[in-house]
């Protein structure tokens, strides 16, 4: 797996480290973020997009990204795209 790290959540500590990478062979983000409480995990499993079942996949998980780090998704957008082969 060849990942390109984008960068970290800038107010990171010791116990917190929201990160970005992208998977340049599989041209995917990657995305390390927190947990979810149980109450947005509750409303994330209850919401129904059409032609898709309620509820969290076993091998999907929900994550919280901060808004801080939104230019580092962007270029990480990017950055996908430049290694995507149409």
């Amino acid at each position: 797996m060849a990942l390109l790290f984008v960068g970290i959540d800038p107010n990171t500590g010791d116990d917190e480290s929201p990160t970005v990478w992208v998977d340049q062979e599989k041209h995917e983000l990657v995305f390390q973020g927190w947990k979810p409480s149980p109450e947005l995990q509750a409303e994330c499993a209850a919401f129904e997009a059409p032609g898709h079942a309620k509820g969290v996949p076993a091998h999907e998980a929900v994550i919280r990204i901060p808004a801080r780090m939104v230019h580092m998704i962007r270029e990480a957008c990017d950055a996908v795209e430049r290694t995507d082969v149409h």
